[in-house]
């Protein structure tokens, strides 16, 4: 359905997430992958939703030369927390710090996209409550070494074993855990192919 809604579109999406990637294919949207190197660093006075649309902006910025009926798609996902912005593991050892401020508590898992024609720029955000259950340092630990977390802000990938066994209540989209409110990104779509 989008395809056919899009076709006028060049849509290009700058995220080498697999998991966005493939969001992308299963909402039946026809896209290409195009990456530039952004150094992902923000002022110090940004909180929460403001980091990952100021992100998912600069992102954006990195390409210069849009053409007439191209459509770029760039995000960012952060975890928030106690008034701190929790993004990709350094380490093994920076996960584990992690998983044990989530476990037995709530954070926040916020994602920006922002969509760029040659002539628009347009930027929705979304904001998923995520509640673990007391997590044990043996079941941290296995989840680490099981499954590697690196790519993941927050060190944990909610549909992966530690989502199974450790998220015990969610409020908002499950999908935006993932790294995409796909029904906003669906809505905004359709949106912009009416224009």
């Amino acid at each position: 359905m989008l395809s056919e809604k899009l076709k006028n579109y060049n849509i290009i999406l700058a995220s080498k997430s697999p998991r966005r990637q493939r969001f992308f294919k299963e909402m039946d949207i026809d896209f290409s992958i195009q990456l530039k190197e952004t150094e992902e660093k923000y002022p110090d006075t940004l909180h929460g939703v403001q980091i990952t649309d100021y992100l998912a902006e600069l992102k954006a910025a990195a390409f210069e030369d849009l053409a007439d009926n191209d459509l770029l798609i760039t995000s960012d996902t952060i975890v928030w927390q106690d008034g701190k912005a929790i993004e990709k593991p350094k380490d093994a050892v920076d996960a584990f710090r992690m998983l044990k401020l989530f476990s037995g508590s709530m954070h926040s898992v916020i994602t920006s996209v922002t969509f760029t024609g040659k002539y628009f720029q347009k930027t929705i955000n979304d904001t998923t409550k995520v509640w673990f259950n007391e997590l044990t340092d043996e079941e941290i630990n296995y989840y680490i070494k099981t499954y590697q977390p690196f790519d993941k802000a927050g060190s944990y990938g909610i549909q992966e074993w530690l989502g199974h066994v450790g998220v015990c209540k969610i409020e908002g989209s499950f999908f935006n855990v993932m790294g995409l409110p796909t029904h906003l990104v669906y809505k905004t779509l359709l949106n912009i192919a009416k224009k």
